[in-house]
């Protein structure tokens, strides 16, 4: 089986069967992201930072039943967004798609990870059932629309010292063909506290040295500060993110692909996996092409850190929190 070339597609949709759709609150400085898995997709979760919010995370783990999964949502609104997943499990049951159980009822099986931020945009606006159903009605698989929409909508980075001195963060996408048939691919809401690094290792968005400065302090150094006290102002990140695959693997590979695709995260951001992060990856496999989950999960771990500095690069300012292309 060969799959085709997508030469004007290079995120996660590029993928055949994946779609994604956005919904985004420009008020509320919210949204969600939705990935729709084509059917038989199996589904792992690897989840390392110390501040999760998450749903039927469990589910993915290898001694768990159910094996494939539907839809994977990505929500700001902390907690709250949570129930951004209602709205996609409405989507999936009225078009037959879910678990079937022996009762003839089908469940659509939605995990869900969120990030917080409810202190950009106005108070009270948060995704919910509404905003998980119009993501996926907005779902394609054309390329996947980066920055300041969706999930990323109210990210931030380094927002240790509150949104004056963060950089915007947001959504990112990329993808990897590794030969002729097998690809993986990235979608990555990043809200963290840690510095993006670039290419070079340098500091491309974080902590500022203030609010009019295009400067960074880095956050290893600020943290250092910190060392014997907690800087209230750090508990408010994570960075969430799928990984999706073409290969065919088993659910304790694709639980291990979720693995070493995080370890993208740990290589782009610096700090990462906090205590004060609630950083989760899912990964997806959607069973087209035989592979070494190895290689593919060290390509995946590059997807990611591509799709991290993507957001960055695509992120357009919010409220008091800048972007760097307004440096």
């Amino acid at each position: 089986m060969t799959i085709p070339t997508r030469t004007t597609n290079n995120t996660l949709t590029a993928i055949a069967g994946v779609r994604v759709g956005h919904a985004t609150h420009l008020e509320g400085a919210t949204g969600c992201t939705v990935v729709l898995c084509p059917e038989g997709t199996i589904g792992g979760v690897d989840q390392r930072g110390g501040a999760p919010g998450t749903r039927e995370t469990d589910l993915l783990r290898p001694s768990h039943h159910v094996h494939t999964v539907n839809a994977i949502l990505l929500s700001g609104g902390s907690a709250f967004g949570l129930s951004a997943a209602d709205g996609v499990m409405r989507f999936l049951e009225e078009r037959g798609q879910g678990y079937r159980s022996g009762a003839g009822y089908v469940v659509p099986i939605v995990p869900a990870a969120i990030l917080f931020d409810l202190t950009l945009g106005k108070q009270g606006i948060r995704p919910d059932s509404a905003m998980g159903y119009a993501a996926c009605l907005a779902a394609s698989d054309e390329p996947v629309e980066q920055g300041s929409v969706g999930a990323g909508t109210g990210c931030r980075i380094g927002a240790m010292y509150g949104n004056a001195r963060a950089t915007k963060g947001g959504v990112g996408s990329a993808y990897i063909a590794i030969d002729d048939e097998l690809a993986v691919a990235a979608l990555v809401a990043v809200n963290a506290v840690g510095d993006v690094l670039d290419e070079q290792g340098r500091i491309l968005a974080g902590l500022r040295t203030d609010a009019a400065s295009s400067q960074f302090v880095g956050m290893l150094e600020a943290l250092r500060g910190t060392a014997r006290t907690v800087a209230p102002a750090t508990r408010d990140n994570t960075v969430i993110g799928v990984v999706a695959t073409n290969a065919r693997l088993s659910k304790e590979q694709v639980n291990k692909l979720a693995q070493m695709a995080n370890n993208g995260v740990a290589q782009t951001i610096r700090p990462a996996h906090t205590m004060f992060d609630g950083d989760t990856m899912f990964a997806l496999a959607t069973g087209a092409v035989d592979a070494n989950v190895s290689v593919v999960g060290a390509f995946a771990a590059e997807a990611v850190g591509q799709a991290i500095r993507r957001a960055v690069r695509a992120a357009k300012s919010v409220g008091e929190v800048r972007a760097i292309s307004d440096f």
